[in-house]
């Protein structure tokens, strides 16, 4: 999971992370989107490798990126953990402003 977070954090790999979601893209086409030199989008691309987001496949003198669903899958179940408790605390301040409102209306409705 740390790899995964580390090549995600920096900007540059997000964004070709972003990119891949639509479909995939040779090294070239990854660096024009981006604006950056085709060596600088294939050290990115080799960190998101490296964490296993993204897998080459060579064709010809061109190498194809494409996006692997199993550690982004790996992200979104760790991320869940932390939605089940957002949403439960969510819950609890969604049933104290009630109770709160609730209050207010009991004090209002006193002559």
């Amino acid at each position: 999971m740390n790899s995964i977070l580390s090549a995600l954090a920096e900007p540059n790999r997000l964004h070709i992370v972003e990119l891949l979601r639509d479909g995939p893209l040779t090294v070239g086409e990854i660096a024009d989107r981006l604006g950056l030199h085709q060596p600088q989008a294939s050290k990115h691309l080799r960190v998101l490798s490296e964490a296993g987001l993204v897998e080459m496949q060579p064709v010809a003198n061109r190498r194809i990126y494409k996006l692997r669903p199993q550690p982004l899958m790996e992200l979104d179940a760790w991320l869940s953990s932390f939605r089940r408790i957002w949403e439960e605390r969510f819950d609890r301040l969604d049933e104290y402003l009630l109770e709160l409102q609730k209050l207010e209306q009991k004090h209002d409705d006193k002559p």
